[in-house]
């Protein structure tokens, strides 16, 4: 290939400055939901004007960028299948009254002096479960905030134990979507890169923990019976029993003996349809079918693949039961793709090239290497407004980095998942930090100070970076 052929770094730049700039000016003018409701074609719209520059100014054969197109797609397009599983098991946990039953225990054991810590923990086991943070958040976490706010406790302590719960779970979740695209992304099997991740993850949320702990027993607090409301609603609509719990219990056992990813997230997700008949069968009269094989079977699609609402009488709780099952992941799907497209051209028309080579050239000791992801992470945080598009190009961008230096590609899945997935919430104008100031009421800056396990992560990052702990790399 002619030297010729090769982008510049200021022709390569520019696909990323028009996409940053779209994405910044939309979220100014319009706000985040706008921004993140039509990224994809913000993504697309990046692609063609990288296809548009290579052949006006360095053009390659169209071979060499379907191929580069065809390597984006090796990364991305086996968590498609996960991301559409977790949809379901999703929607079959709560129906069956797995969830259900863990916000019950959790809320009928709160002590206004470890409310805090309760919370914190609470919300970690839920999110966990769910893999979401924002479902936690805007459904026990609305519950957290009101019950906090009559105990007497500050706006920002409330929101901050409860986001670091929240994220702990969707950072650490195999079914979270960006512990998905993190792992996925830097070619990391998810169970190897959530063990990994956990050494950071673990004594961010032990910190967390220990801190809303003691801030509770130190604080004056007044005594409540607001979550017997919820919990009288709770068992109203569902059968709140132990014998539940069977369902996550087997999954984590699938989850320990290494079971493929799909298979566990499929298999857990037909223990919960069982799981509504067993536990709850007076869901599929709430739901409005009758109990004939056929209706059952309509119901069951319905729960998998459309929105299924419940009225329980209860506000939060009609939030809470309301799934959205494989249509509600469309959007998400709709952005990996995209966001494939998007890294696919910039390989193929070797402008990615170009740029990690100009940014990168000399980086090559550990510090300098995790500290540049750190940074760089929370850099497309704040620029793009939307952690998935951040992890992808993240991992587009260090790469070939981390191959170079002999680093594990575990260690940057890991990196990007401590500077961007916890740390999108605490950025005023991101998507996360914009969505939970709404639901939870406390401005993003109000929050910020007290949010200890997404400010922990990524200064253990790079505190173990800086150590050598547990991180294998060939000297150079």
């Amino acid at each position: 290939m002619k030297k010729s052929s090769q982008p510049s770094f200021l022709l390569s730049i520019i696909p990323i400055i028009a996409l940053l700039t779209t994405l910044i000016g939309i979220i100014i003018i319009k706000g985040a939901d706008t921004a993140q409701s039509i990224s994809y074609l913000i993504l697309l719209g990046a692609t063609l004007l990288t296809i548009l520059l290579s052949i006006v100014f360095c053009p390659r054969p169209i071979k060499t960028i379907f191929e580069g197109i065809k390597k984006s797609a090796s990364q991305i397009l086996p968590a498609i299948p996960i991301l559409i599983f977790i949809a379901t098991v999703s929607a079959t946990w709560m129906l069956s009254g797995v969830v259900p039953t863990l916000i019950d225990y959790g809320l009928s054991i709160i002590n206004p002096n470890l409310f805090l810590f309760i919370a914190c923990a609470v919300c970690s086991v839920i999110s966990v479960l769910s893999g979401s943070s924002w479902s936690t958040i805007a459904t026990i976490g609305i519950a957290f905030q009101g019950i906090g706010n009559v105990m007497g406790y500050s706006d920002g302590w409330i929101a901050g134990a409860i986001i670091s719960g929240a994220y702990f779970g969707d950072k650490v979740s195999p079914l979270s979507d960006t512990t998905i695209l993190a792992s996925s992304s830097c070619k990391v099997e998810l169970f190897t890169h959530i063990k990994y991740l956990m050494l950071t993850s673990t004594p961010a949320m032990v910190l967390a923990l220990l801190i809303y702990a003691t801030v509770g027993l130190f604080s004056p607090t007044n005594n409540t019976s607001h979550s017997f409301e919820i919990i009288t609603a709770l068992h109203s609509s569902f059968n709140i029993t132990p014998w539940v719990l069977i369902i996550p219990i087997i999954t984590g056992i699938l989850i320990a003996m290494r079971i493929k990813t799909h298979i566990t997230l499929a298999t857990s997700s037909i223990l919960g349809i069982i799981g509504i008949f067993i536990f709850q069968p007076q869901i599929i009269d709430m739901l409005g079918y009758s109990h004939s094989w056929s209706d059952i079977s309509i119901m069951c699609c319905d729960i998998l693949f459309t929105e299924t609402a419940i009225t329980t009488g209860n506000e939060l709780l009609d939030s809470l039961v309301s799934t959205g099952g494989i249509a509600g992941m469309m959007p998400t799907i709709y952005l990996v793709l995209c966001a494939m497209l998007f890294g696919g051209t910039l390989i193929g028309t070797g402008m990615l090239g170009t740029i990690t080579h100009t940014f990168t050239n000399k980086i090559h000791s550990l510090r300098q290497t995790v500290g540049a992801t750190i940074w760089s992470g929370l850099f497309l945080n704040c620029c793009t407004g939307d952690q998935y598009l951040s992890i992808l190009l993240g991992g587009n961008l260090f790469r070939n980095l981390y191959k170079r230096n002999g680093f594990e590609p575990r260690l940057l899945s890991r990196s990007l998942e401590d500077s961007i997935s916890v740390t999108s919430v605490l950025i005023p104008w991101n998507s996360c930090g914009v969505t939970q100031s709404t639901v939870l009421g406390v401005a993003t800056l109000t929050y910020m100070p007290f949010c200890v396990f997404n400010i922990a992560s990524p200064l253990l990052s790079l505190f173990f970076a800086w150590i050598g702990y547990k991180i294998n790399y060939k000297h150079k």
